[in-house]
């Protein structure tokens, strides 16, 4: 029998495939508008600062902090199932950006993480993209 694999996102949506093409090459790609300046994440069409389209694709450096978390300690999905207790985040990049993302690299997040921690990322990897993970950072 398999092993129960993540269920992962879309490669081909307009909006969010040059992001997951970055994480092939282990790219952590985000948006910043050339009008306003604002840090757009997720992908997007238009501006979240002032509706302008003009954007230009930038690299984060993978340094970050936790914002907030909530561990889970019971899923159903079967790959998940397998993981817990695990960690679910709000992850602040040094750039600007905040994703929601899992804590991994820690035996037990119950104990192991905390609010304002300096986390780097790392990519679980797949056939055709790479998920953004982060761990606490050394």
């Amino acid at each position: 029998m398999n092993d129960p694999v993540r269920p992962l996102p879309r490669t081909d949506e307009f909006d969010t495939r040059e992001f997951w093409a970055g994480t092939k090459e282990k790219v952590f790609r985000y948006q910043q508008c050339r009008n306003c300046e604002t840090v757009i994440f997720y992908a997007r069409r238009h501006c979240t600062g002032c509706i302008d389209g003009d954007f230009e694709w930038k690299t984060a450096s993978g340094r970050a902090t936790l914002y907030t978390y909530s561990v889970v300690r019971q899923s159903y999905h079967p790959f998940f199932r397998n993981q817990v207790p695990y960690a679910v985040a709000w992850i602040d990049l040094e750039e600007g950006p905040r994703i929601l993302s899992n804590v991994v690299g820690v035996s037990d997040p119950l104990k192991e993480i905390h609010i304002g921690m300096p986390l780097e990322l790392e990519w679980e990897e797949h056939e055709t993209l790479c998920i953004p993970l982060f761990r606490p950072a050394t």
